[in-house]
Formats: C-alpha cells, structure tokens, sequence
C-alpha cells in the first residue's frame, strides 16, 4: 500500500529550494554535502528507502509503518546515504589502497568530487542505512516484514539489498551517473541489472523536478534522468 503511493512523499523533492540552489556551489566534500543536503531536503522531509516522514534528524516511523529490527535507536534518526556506497567508490581509487577512506577523503581529488557528490546522496532511516552497510543492490525473493510495511529488504548472507519498487529505476540511473562521470566500472551483472530497472522504472516527474534542483546546486544535471535548465537556477 505505501510503495503504491509512487514516491507521492518522496516526488515533492521536486519542491527544493530554487533559491538556495541558485546561490550555492558545489559541495567540495562530504561534510560539505551533508550541510547543503539539511537545507536542500527540508521542504520535502522525506527519507528513501521506505518513505518515512522526518523532522529534523527525527524519524517518524508510523508516518511509512516501519518497525525497527534491531536497532530501534538508530532507526529514529537521519542519515545520509551514498547510492553507490563510497567503499564502491573507494575501492577503484589507488588512494584506498594506501589509507582507505580517510586517504582518499584527505588527499584524492577525484574521490572528495565523487563522495560529495548530491546526486549521490539520498536520507535514510539510520538502521536500514546501517543494514545496508556496502552491499549491492539486487533481486531478492519477496520477504515482506523486515521492516515492517517498509518494502526495501537487506539479505545480509547474500550482502545484497532490494530497494522498495519506486526507487529502482533511480538508483540504476545514479549509478549509471556516478560510472561515467567519475570513470568507476561496473560488473557486466550490476549494468544488466541497472539497464532493466531504468527500462522497467522510468523517468517519473518527480525525479526530473529533483535533478532540475540538484544541478542548480551542482553546476549540472544527470543525463540519464534528462535535461536540465541552468538560467532556471539564475531565476530562483
């Protein structure tokens, strides 16, 4: 029942602020993300992976009917989450080798670029963020009851999660943004994957308004979800 409300939650993202967005920069790192991404959400206060409600860093986890399952404490807040996890990102990277995250935060350009980006960076209920931990994202067998009415589901022996239905095809399009922009490969299973959720999910008017917002703040749009107005943002 939640999941068949189509991100109706989730679509007033498309409601970001264009004021901020037009007079800000590009987040230079992750700490810097985190700041804008408070603001550029707060109209929307919805987090992704289950349609919660949230103010502030609060969950309200009646508002999706997710019930914790384990960490009731951490499922309460906000936290963000890269779509391709940053050890993803990392581990592609010759700064990881030496340092792993840390190095390539302190001392890789291209990473710093890549893990502050805000296509990338999506709130999360602290517990499923947590579950989710680097996994992939795959087909699971339909277990409902994880989270309660919340459709996203974590198989921790698999180290695969299965995103709620409406939020596939943007996934697929983030990571499909983050290999070419950021030179990152993915498995010949992984692009299979993606190209079947972006055909089977497509481009809905709620994820072209986030992208229009976003690329005000970013300085550019993601190709994959469509075309982007740049004077727009000049227009606020």
């Amino acid at each position: 029942m939640i999941d068949r409300l189509r991100l109706r939650h989730l679509a007033p993202l498309g409601l970001l602020w264009l004021a901020l967005a037009a007079q800000a920069d590009a987040p230079r790192t992750f700490a810097e993300a985190k700041k804008v991404a408070w603001k550029l959400y707060a109209p929307q206060s919805t987090e992704f992976y289950c349609g919660c409600k949230y103010s502030g860093n609060r969950v309200d986890l009646q508002s999706c009917g997710y019930v914790p399952r384990k960490n009731a404490a951490r499922a309460k807040r906000v936290e963000w989450e890269h779509i391709m996890p940053a050890w993803q990102i990392g581990h592609q990277r010759q700064c990881w080798q030496h340092g792993g995250r840390q190095n390539c935060t302190r001392h890789d350009a291209i990473y710093q670029r890549a893990e502050a980006d805000l296509f990338n960076l999506v709130p999360s209920i602290g517990e499923v963020n947590g579950d989710r931990n680097n996994f992939g994202f795959g087909w699971l067998p339909e277990q409902r009851g994880q989270y309660g009415a919340c459709l996203t589901q974590v198989d921790f022996k698999a180290k695969k999660v299965m995103p709620r239905p409406s939020i596939r095809g943007m996934i697929a399009r983030t990571y499909f943004y983050m290999s070419k922009r950021y030179g990152l490969r993915l498995s010949k299973q992984d692009t299979r994957l993606y190209q079947a959720w972006s055909n089977t999910y497509p481009v809905e008017a709620w994820e072209r308004a986030r992208n229009q917002q976003v690329a005000c703040v970013m300085g550019h749009g993601n190709e994959f979800v469509g075309a982007v107005d740049l004077k727009r943002c000049e227009r606020g």
